[in-house]
């Protein structure tokens, strides 16, 4: 499988899983995610999957400042509908990392280890998403500026290119390099960007 050089680039994020651990599936339960995890879950890679990694990590690193983050121990509620723009995308990769599920997620072991209704749609609030930890009430909310990060200049000439009536396949190729450099942009270049990921209360 070959993906853009830049995905091995980005930060993974390490979590601690203890229905992972009880269940023998990862020594410890610690579990590594990497952004080509995100990508296989999407099925592609643009600024909305890479703006949910980003809010992801910057919220258990605020969440858990001195210990790893629980995978299960946190609760994400989003501020949009679930059919709303791409809100289900963003909830999918936030998801993967933290565990976090609807109505169809695990429902746990003997009253443990659940993650059904720890993702949860329509919630009034500042922010674009917000994080809770379970077992301290410590709480963060947060907003995805990607605008902040100009598209690269000709963007919009490539996709008409490789989008048009009896576009040739091939055109599709620099479309989708110049695409890759801009998320590129984001998760390299501006990972720590206040100004990209911020956080809002």
């Amino acid at each position: 499988m070959q993906t853009p050089p830049f995905f091995a680039d980005v930060a993974p994020i390490v979590v601690d899983d203890p229905l992972a651990a009880m269940l023998g599936a990862a020594d410890g339960g610690r579990l590594e995610y990497h952004y080509i995890d995100a990508v296989k879950l999407a099925g592609h890679s643009c600024p909305t999957v890479a703006g949910a990694w980003l809010m992801t990590r910057k919220a258990l690193a605020t969440l858990y400042p001195d210990s790893v983050p629980q995978r299960g121990g946190v609760r994400v509620e989003m501020r949009q509908a679930i059919g709303d723009g791409v809100t289900g995308v963003i909830a999918n990769v936030i998801g993967l990392v933290t565990g976090a599920a609807a109505e169809g997620g695990f429902k746990g072991l003997a009253g443990r280890y659940g993650r059904q209704n720890l993702l949860r749609f329509g919630v009034t609030m500042t922010g674009e998403v917000r994080f809770t930890r379970l077992d301290t009430g410590a709480a963060i909310e947060l907003v995805h500026q990607p605008q902040v990060v100009p598209r690269p200049s000709g963007l919009t000439e490539l996709l008409r290119d490789a989008l048009g009536p009896g576009a040739d396949p091939s055109a599709a190729v620099p479309f989708g390099k110049a695409w890759q450099a801009w998320v590129r942009t984001l998760l390299v270049d501006h990972a720590d960007d206040p100004a990209l990921i911020v956080a809002v209360a």
